[in-house]
């Protein structure tokens, strides 16, 4: 077993109560919240917030939440919101007694959730089994997403961020990854963005030393593509489709990408963005990515929104070159 997984948990008995709560079957991983983060003041800030908002929203209707965890899995207090922010008339049952009805329910309230956001099934951080399960990460995410796009003046806390573990039961054992995760945005970068950063001097006020940047990071990516044969001539274009990136994130952290995964040959728009939308979440994972990226800016070649990605990946493993 993994020694890492084992460091989460301060007491034996935490562990045991983690292992019977969450069954792992083999090849199968999961996410969570490390108990480390039970005591985050804003977390516990975010999770009040959005307690009282739903039970403002529902106030008429007579519902009232306690947990987020315990009252939104089986899709009833989502569906009254949804229906009450946008109008949504929503062709399920009020109520779903049992698990299979449940699944089902979700799976319709959060296709709807989808279309309405315009999210892609990549970049959703919830499903239908996570929810189903009481998972508080993805029920968070859910929750917060749906707050932003119908109630965009909600005074959520900025820079909610928590520690999370990622557990796959391998052959060999209990596999895991330890990261942090923002569940909203990180107010100091969104204004450090604002403000401009080194990229935004670069480009208006140094032009001529850009090319010497795009060398070191064109030098850099063939470093590492060119294990598997490839060769990067032009950032503006070559990193469009999101192709060359994915390959790059799975060289640098050291995992194999799926081909079933993402668009090897992507042939439209939707499949570029669906690859693009892959890595910005790999990233995103893995602790290197905490500012926000519009994937459409780096499928339309927007050289700077694609060298601040190629700089998240240089500055850690520049060092690693030799």
């Amino acid at each position: 077993m993994d020694p890492d997984f084992l460091n989460v948990f301060t007491q034996p008995a935490t562990l045991n109560q983690f292992l019977a709560e969450n069954v792992i079957a083999q090849g199968e991983k999961k996410k969570l919240i490390k108990p480390t983060s039970s005591n985050n003041a804003k977390l516990e800030e975010l999770k009040l917030l959005l307690i009282d908002w739903i039970n403002t929203t529902l106030k008429e209707e007579h519902i009232v939440v306690k947990s987020l965890e315990e009252d939104l899995y089986d899709g009833l207090v989502l569906h009254h919101l949804l229906e009450n922010l946008g109008s949504l008339k929503l062709d399920v049952d009020k109520i779903a007694l049992t698990e299979k009805k449940q699944r089902q329910k979700l799976s319709v309230i959060l296709e709807a959730v989808a279309k309405c956001l315009q999210l892609e099934e990549s970049q959703l951080k919830w499903s239908v089994e996570s929810i189903l399960a009481k998972d508080l990460l993805s029920t968070l995410h859910l929750l917060v997403a749906i707050a932003k796009h119908f109630k965009p003046n909600l005074a959520m806390p900025s820079n909610v961020q928590v520690e999370t573990i990622t557990i796959e039961n391998t052959s060999r054992g209990l596999k895991t990854a330890n990261a942090v995760e923002y569940i909203t945005e990180n107010k100091e970068n969104l204004e450090a963005q604002s403000k401009g950063d080194a990229f935004d001097e670069l480009f208006s006020r140094a032009p001529d030393k850009l090319d010497a940047v795009k060398k070191v990071f064109l030098q850099f990516v063939n470093q590492h593509v060119g294990k598997l044969g490839l060769n990067v001539k032009d950032i503006e274009s070559q990193f469009a489709d999101g192709v060359i990136l994915l390959l790059l994130i799975g060289q640098l952290e050291g995992y194999f990408l799926n081909l079933r995964d993402f668009f090897l040959t992507p042939a439209s728009t939707t499949e570029m963005l669906h690859n693009v939308n892959l890595a910005l979440d790999l990233l995103t994972d893995g602790g290197l990515l905490n500012f926000s990226v519009n994937s459409e800016d780096i499928v339309n070649g927007d050289m700077k929104a694609t060298m601040r990605i190629l700089y998240c990946l240089y500055s850690k493993y520049k060092t690693k070159e030799t």
